[in-house]
């Protein structure tokens, strides 16, 4: 999937900041900090791309000069491919070398293991759909939202504040509230929002796709409990989503019953998909005989 948005300059400094609020003491210490150099990122392994608008602009930010063609976030490439090229002063490529490549290969290794999820799942059912949680890494939902969507999944939740999902801890407040009231306390209050139920068991499910719910979810059903619930829904309007350890070696099973949705949060365990960096001197470059500022 083509780059959703790139996270913010705000954002992006931080991370700078915090890898370099001095500046780069060795490039000091040599006395090489003014030296002109190139900087170049390859794809070390096959992956799906993911960052490279945010680590060109770690560049830009930093007073790099970008060379070619940046590849956009969800292209697929294999080992070797080129990503993106700097040129600049020494201290500066090195003030982005490791932010820029940690940030790309953490989001490739997210956008690679979504899309493996999806053909996973695809191999079940060619039209069901992934959705991730909002178990992302504490502080990392800006990337690990853009790296889903670049492997071709959507956000299951961006937020409690913009989604309806009624589970048993909040029905453990409501007494005797029966479903259709409750379902219509909701659509009274939300009228323009799906509302979301999540169940554990087929009898749970017919009861609140009778009170009207938008979508069941079934969390942590066996993929009979699972297709039971979609014979059951026929072709009506509510939508079935599965949850709860959805993975590659599942995903596919949990596809072929039929359900429209699979809610996973395995992608943000995906293993970082490493992004090889090489640096060049620009010649002719004679070191000077004191330390320069960075």
């Amino acid at each position: 999937m083509p780059n959703p948005y790139t996270l913010t300059d705000i954002e992006l400094d931080a991370l700078l900041t915090d890898d370099a609020p001095w500046g780069d003491a060795t490039s000091w210490g040599l006395g090489i900090s003014t030296l002109p150099g190139r900087m170049h990122f390859h794809a070390r392994h096959a992956q799906v791309v993911c960052g490279s608008e945010e680590a060109a602009r770690m560049g830009v930010l930093r007073g790099l000069e970008i060379k070619g063609e940046v590849v956009p976030s969800g292209t697929v490439v294999e080992p070797g491919t080129p990503l993106l090229s700097f040129t600049g002063r020494a201290a500066d490529l090195h003030r982005v070398w490791k932010p820029a490549q940690t940030l790309m290969e953490y989001a490739g290794g997210i956008a690679s293991a979504t899309a493996e999820l999806l053909a996973a799942a695809r191999r079940g059912n060619p039209l069901v759909r992934v959705a991730c949680t909002r178990k992302h890494h504490p502080g990392s939902k800006s990337l690990s939202v853009k790296a889903i969507l670049c492997g071709g999944a959507a956000p299951h939740r961006l937020s409690i504040s913009d989604t309806l999902l009624v589970f048993a801890e909040h029905r453990a407040f409501l007494g005797d509230l029966q479903p259709a009231q409750l379902i219509a306390r909701l659509k009274q209050a939300w009228p323009e929002r799906q509302v979301v139920v999540e169940v554990a068991s087929a009898d749970e499910a017919a009861r609140w796709m009778h009170a009207g719910a938008d979508v069941i979810q079934l969390e942590k059903c066996a993929p009979e409990i699972i297709r039971q619930v979609v014979t059951r829904a026929g072709t009506g309007r509510c939508q079935i989503a599965v949850a709860g350890g959805v993975t590659p070696d599942n995903a596919q099973a949990y596809a072929a019953t039929g359900a429209q949705i699979l809610v996973s949060s395995a992608p943000y365990q995906g293993a970082p998909r490493d992004v090889a960096v090489t640096m060049e001197a620009i010649p002719p470059c004679p070191p000077p005989l004191t330390p320069a500022l960075s």
